[in-house]
């Protein structure tokens, strides 16, 4: 059988081979079953002090936080910083990205879904949206995985939530998780028509022990 193939798209302050670097765990947990491929935000994140990257990043990031930390959209356009608890009226830069995932699915794809974590999950959420609503024809995702998911605190991308998605996901999120907190994890549900959830007992991180490989298994065998 050949493995399904996953686009992954990174959290904030992350990029590409950063975000590669932290699901190894994850490849090696679900490598019969998935190609994990990844692709890096377009827009530059200027670098902070190391305890609010470390606190961002999740599991490790490594001594002085991520190498060229990039980001999805801006929730302050002024300052260029994102915070998902920031409510603003507009955002900026989600065009560049959404145009970044187009491109890497002309060129890298296809790709049987799509995973996201943190900034990414959400920005999972609203390429969903678009595929529903048949804006981007490039995409042709089967399923979305969204760790540490939530909805955009932005007045503009609220347009993205206004029925639930038919896209089969999974929703990963962990108890302790102090970036993006359980509830806001919660509240992106209702925005899918049938969400499966996967809950864990740590932080911001995407999961990968032994004990949910089965839940990760059994909603991959359906699209295989």
């Amino acid at each position: 059988m050949a493995p399904l193939r996953l686009l992954c798209i990174h959290g904030y302050r992350q990029n590409g081979s950063s975000f590669r670097e932290k699901t190894g765990a994850l490849r090696k947990l679900l490598k019969k079953q998935v190609e994990l491929v990844y692709v890096s935000a377009p827009h530059s994140v200027q670098q902070a002090s190391s305890e609010a990257q470390e606190k961002e990043n999740g599991s490790d990031p490594g001594p002085g936080g991520d190498e060229d930390p990039r980001g999805w959209w801006f929730s302050d356009i002024h300052a260029r910083s994102f915070s998902a608890q920031q409510q603003c009226e507009e955002s900026l830069g989600l065009d560049d990205s959404v145009a970044a995932v187009r491109e890497a699915v002309k060129v890298q794809g296809p790709f049987d879904g799509i995973l996201g974590f943190s900034q990414g999950a959400a920005l999972v959420a609203m390429l969903c949206s678009l595929q529903e609503q048949k804006l981007e024809p490039e995409f042709s995702f089967r399923f979305a995985i969204l760790v540490a998911g939530f909805r955009s605190a932005c007045e503009e991308h609220q347009k993205f939530y206004n029925l639930p998605l038919q896209i089969p996901s999974l929703h990963v999120f962990g108890l302790e998780d102090r970036v993006i907190p359980d509830n806001m994890s919660r509240e992106l549900l209702p925005s899918f028509q049938d969400p499966h959830v996967l809950t864990h007992p740590g932080g911001h991180f995407v999961p990968a022990a032994s004990a949910h490989r089965q839940t990760y298994q059994d909603f991959l065998k359906r699209f295989q």
